[in-house]
């Protein structure tokens, strides 16, 4: 009898043992920030499969597509989560975007300079401003959405001002002629892999034209710069002290200040990695497509913060994840292109931006009080 209810007591226990350990997994799953965007990715997936499968939206071609467009947001997204963890915003590095490409095509084809030193000349620009704008932020005490807000205006209308001052017009074309030969420009706006795309289309595994070349010839530096960013700030922010930091910046910033964390340096180092992010957007642009215009980066400022708020990042900071804005993006390339693969009108991407945004915000707020214990 005695060794029957010793045994129930091992089931009984044995089962509570289970639950807690079922509890802890899920309530752990929870945490993770990036939970919403990968599980967005996951049902965007597999709605655009069922819907635009046979439009050519997975063939290599469509693949290529959205991937471009995920990565040249997803670009602009891990600069902007940095900066959202550590409790701040730049709203300009849509501006920025304009503004550089413009830095690295009129000293190229008005000035006589190297497309080399062009492009080193708009990175230390960009990095300059982006030094001044934290420099504001964090002396002033003013909130970044009012400093970057104004820096917004004072790039674009310098982007146009210049434009027309040194070349008479807003949209300079030639970039690729001058920038032939270039290691540097070819860093930004060539291929890899064009060798075994080459032979994927031999085989006959991708699709090829009538002469036989294949319709992709290779991958973007624009999607290698992505996978590089993403690796770097993430392992950044998840294995180093500067990703405490960055952490405990946003989460409160006086308590980590009087712990001996330099809070303002970090937050003017991340100021100027949105710019360097913004920059390198700018020069994939410009020598992919060999011209630079006043308005490119239109609004991408709020689509990158529409990324890294699906990725699960918190508007007060101290909370995000590198790998949840990447997903975002994807999310936002992805819908993007699949609405025209579907022959859908595309007014209804921005339809779909602004639910998402809202449902983002909402599920973030829901798992924070239930993981916090607040509701």
């Amino acid at each position: 009898m005695s060794t029957s209810i010793k045994t129930n007591d091992a089931i009984a226990l044995s089962s509570a043992d289970e639950r807690v350990r079922s509890e802890s997994i899920v309530k752990k799953l929870l945490t993770r920030p990036e939970l919403g965007s990968v599980s967005g990715a996951v049902l965007v997936f597999i709605f655009f499969a069922i819907v635009a499968g046979d439009s050519g939206m997975f063939n290599a071609d469509g693949i290529l597509n959205w991937s471009t467009v995920s990565a040249q947001l997803g670009i602009l997204a891990i600069g902007a989560c940095l900066l959202m963890i550590s409790g701040e915003f730049d709203l300009s590095i849509g501006s920025m975007i304009g503004f550089a490409g413009m830095m690295m095509s009129i000293p190229a084809l008005y000035w006589g300079w190297p497309v080399w030193l062009s492009i080193c000349f708009a990175f230390t620009g960009a990095l300059m401003i982006g030094y001044l704008n934290g420099l504001i932020v964090v002396r002033t005490g003013l909130p970044s959405f009012i400093v970057s807000l104004a820096f917004l205006f004072i790039l674009r209308g310098l982007t146009i001002a210049l434009s027309i001052m040194f070349t008479n017009k807003t949209i300079v074309s030639g970039v690729s002629e001058a920038a032939e030969g270039d290691l540097l420009a070819a860093a930004f706006g060539g291929q890899i892999g064009t060798s075994f795309f080459s032979w994927l289309a031999q085989v006959g595994w991708i699709e090829t034209y009538n002469d036989g070349s294949p319709i992709v010839t290779g991958i973007p530096m624009v999607i290698v710069w992505f996978i590089l960013l993403a690796v770097g700030a993430s392992f950044v922010l998840l294995r180093t002290r500067y990703g405490n930091w960055i952490f405990a910046s946003g989460g409160d910033a006086k308590a980590a200040k009087n712990v001996g964390v330099p809070t303002d340096k970090v937050k003017i180092s991340l100021f100027m990695f949105t710019a360097f992010c913004a920059t390198v957007f700018a020069a994939c642009q410009v020598f992919e497509f060999g011209s630079a215009a006043a308005d490119r980066g239109l609004l991408k400022e709020f689509e990158a913060i529409i990324a890294v708020v699906i990725g699960g990042a918190l508007l007060t900071g101290g909370y995000g994840s590198v790998v949840g804005a990447c997903f975002g993006a994807l999310i936002f390339g992805v819908v993007q292109m699949g609405i025209f693969f579907t022959g859908a009108d595309s007014d209804w991407f921005r339809v779909f931006l602004g639910i998402m945004l809202l449902v983002a915000v909402l599920f973030n707020n829901f798992i924070r009080q239930r993981v916090t214990g607040t509701r």
